[in-house]
């Protein structure tokens, strides 16, 4: 390659990488329900429109809905209970909760804009709090905007790892620097929705050492062979455990 032509990938991988430094600046905003500034590129709209049409798709993986409607008449309770107690009734996401079929997988999680799942699996094993705590955590999410903000630093890094490659053959380097980030996030934002769902608990009339039962139940379920944590996009029960206590002393004295 000529010295004129490698200066001029150089160039534009830099230019690359600049743009996307830029971008992501301008993303900055502050979310107004946790205070905390996040690099976000999409509207709440938007939001609402990819939980919506990802939500049949998620269902489907996990053998559809329960078929009980008496079981999903109480988790759509639940959830509406700890919604209008707290401040996600505020938010302009549209709160749906599903109950799954899925009776061998012990999970939950929540998809952006407000659609919220859970396994019978998972709730075959909880009492209403713990449906509570677990409901709570996952509304954390969605008022957190996490994977809006996964979202955004996937798209940034990717921006950033097309840059470094045109300059030179680095972009492996790159995407592992990404992944680790993504990862450290990951771990912040499940101890983040575990602070947010027991503040949600306690405006809601329920016993916030009831996540603690939950971690407890997840704990046992992962068994011995549980992957280290820094393997892992989830804390550790033991810290999790440890950091909702702090957050019950901390909303008790409020």
């Amino acid at each position: 390659m000529r010295r004129g032509s490698w200066k001029v990938r150089i160039l534009i991988g830099l230019a690359i990488v600049a743009f996307a430094l830029i971008q992501r600046c301008n993303n900055k905003e502050e979310n107004p329900y946790t205070g905390r500034v996040q690099n976000i590129n999409m509207t709440a709209d938007q939001e609402i429109a990819i939980g919506l049409q990802s939500a049949p798709e998620i269902a489907q993986q996990h053998g559809g809905l329960y078929p009980d409607q008496r079981l999903q008449a109480f988790v759509d309770l639940v959830g509406k209970k700890l919604v209008d107690n707290s401040i996600a009734r505020e938010t302009p996401y549209k709160y749906e909760f599903h109950l799954l079929a899925d009776d061998q997988t012990i999970n939950a999680f929540a998809l952006p804009g407000g659609q919220i799942f859970i396994t019978y699996a998972l709730f075959s094993q909880l009492n209403e709090a713990q449906l509570a705590g677990v409901l709570g955590h996952e509304i954390g999410h969605v008022i957190g905007r996490h994977s809006a903000e996964r979202i955004a630093d996937s798209q940034f890094w990717k921006t950033v790892s097309m840059g470094a490659s045109v300059g030179a053959d680095a972009g492996g380097i790159v995407g592992s620097i990404g992944q680790n980030t993504l990862l450290k996030n990951g771990r912040g934002d499940e101890l983040e929705s575990d602070d947010l769902g027991v503040l949600f608990l306690l405006r809601s009339g329920y016993d916030p050492n009831e996540m603690i039962q939950v971690m407890k139940i997840l704990k046992a379920a992962a068994g011995p062979n549980r992957v280290p944590e820094f393997q892992s996009t989830h804390p550790v029960p033991e810290n999790r455990i440890q950091k909702i206590k702090e957050s019950i002393r901390k909303y008790k004295g409020l």
